[in-house]
């Protein structure tokens, strides 16, 4: 591609990447094989190539997934939020997870010493969690907007599972958080659901909520979720913490 054309996929005005080239379906199928390379392990995470300023230098662990996270506005809200904190976005759909890519860059070159400490995989979540982080890693994960996958026969597809939350659970350090918001009734009901009977999760106070500055972000950090609100839509919230089990008596 000629220099001309690399510039146009970058706004003139702001110096980041322009949405409309990177265009991808909504949401992608999770259970179809995609090709891309997955490390064995978490120790084979290559930190180096997501920090490059902080690595090889630190011990440092990515501590926020943000599953699924679109175009990234969350990832860049919490990047200037926690500012120490290693966090990583993980999307499926290879033109967004690029776009991710060159808007943190630019954000990077535009804003000296920030945005150093967030970055993104194209990776299958619902396949590949344990790959990316050990047990009891991660302090946050977030999961926004969802695909609801209506269907019965595709509930499996859904990223929040009774299923999948013993995963979540088992790369969540206790007191760690799970973050949910959907604009779908019945969605929100089943996340809830699933979060509530599971026994290594407990549902924060309203207090709690209250005073988590991250909540606030949830619905109007992304893409999806301001277009509810320009659209006066309803969401629903299920923000839950991993906790140790209570042992059942006999």
């Amino acid at each position: 591609m000629s220099e001309t054309g690399v510039k146009s996929t970058f706004s003139k005005s702001t110096g980041l990447p322009r949405k409309r080239f990177y265009r991808a379906r909504a949401h992608s199928n999770p259970l179809s094989d995609s090709h891309f390379p997955v490390p064995i392990s978490p120790s084979h995470v290559d930190y180096s190539i997501h920090f490059p300023q902080i690595f090889p230098d630190s011990s440092k662990k990515i501590q926020f997934a943000d599953v699924g996270c679109g175009f990234g506005g969350l990832l860049i809200s919490l990047a200037t939020l926690f500012p120490e904190t290693l966090m990583v976005g993980m999307e499926l759909r290879d033109k967004v997870s690029e776009y991710v890519k060159e808007r943190i860059l630019s954000l990077r070159v535009a804003n000296p010493g920030q945005y150093q400490n967030v970055s993104v995989v194209r990776t299958n979540s619902m396949k590949y969690i344990p790959n990316y982080f050990e047990k009891g890693q991660l302090s946050k994960m977030f999961f926004l907007f969802p695909d609801p996958h209506f269907k019965e026969k595709n509930h499996r597809r859904r990223v929040i599972s009774p299923f999948l939350l013993d995963e979540y659970a088992y790369v969540l350090g206790v007191g760690g958080i799970i973050y949910t918001i959907t604009d779908v009734e019945e969605l929100g009901d089943w996340m809830k659901s699933c979060l509530e009977n599971h026994p290594m999760f407990e549902a924060l106070t309203e207090k709690e909520l209250e005073a988590d500055p991250v909540v606030k972000l949830l619905s109007c950090a992304t893409e999806e979720g301001q277009k509810v609100a320009r659209n006066e839509g309803q969401t629903f919230q299920a923000v839950y913490r991993r906790i140790v089990p209570t042992e059942q008596t006999s």
